[in-house]
Order: structure tokens, then sequence, then C-alpha cells
């Protein structure tokens, strides 16, 4: 079966970073565009940022999105984390080879909580 999992997410205090988990079972992520997607309370999901399978990594303002090949784990990194970063973060993978981001995606995780709380 193939699926993705994400994991890294809790209860942070504001100003702190923290690093989500994108892992995949049944497929190896590194040939893959990986997406990161979040759904704030209330709203519909929006995109983040990708990162297409060529690449080891990529920044978009205060989110950082990187590749462990060893690993086969593609990273969030969220620096400065507001109240309004709270919400269900999902990474998606597709293959697409192009350098943008694809407008769809075939495998999506169930995603991981992030609350951004003092």
């Amino acid at each position: 079966q193939l699926q993705l999992v994400e994991s890294g997410g809790g209860l942070v205090q504001p100003g702190r970073s923290l690093r989500l988990s994108c892992a995949a079972s049944g497929f190896t992520l590194n040939s893959y565009n990986v997406g990161w997607f979040r759904q704030a309370p209330g709203k519909d999901r929006e995109g983040l940022l990708c990162l297409p399978n060529e690449l080891a990594g990529s920044m978009k303002g205060r989110f950082t999105i990187s590749r462990d090949g060893a690993k086969d784990t593609v990273y969030l990194l969220i620096s400065s984390l507001a109240p309004e970063d709270t919400g269900v973060y999902y990474c998606a993978a597709t293959l697409y080879f192009g350098r943008d981001c694809p407008r769809d995606y075939d495998y999506w995780g169930q995603g991981t909580q992030v609350t951004v709380s003092s």
C-alpha cells in the first residue's frame, strides 16, 4: 500500500522553529515531487512550497523544504512560528518532472497538527 506519513507536529511556542517530516511507505520518495500544504482552522488547504525530485532543498519565506536521500524523507522547517501558523500540515507526492509545483498530487498523508501558542 502506497502512503505518506507526516510527523513532528505538536504544541510550539511563538517564535520557535519546528521541523516536520514526511516519509513514504510502498514507494521511493526520492523520485517524486513533494509538496507541503497547510489547512488552518476554518480555512481551505493552501500550498506552501514544493520540492522537485532533482533538488535537495528550497526556501520560501519562513518555510524550508529539504530532502534526505539516504533516509528517503522530506522535511519542512518552519521558522519564527506565529499563532497563524496553527493548522494541519500535509505532505503530498507525485511523479512530476517540472521545476514548478504541480497542480495535482497523487499521494497524500493524513496530516500532522501544529499548534502555535504560548
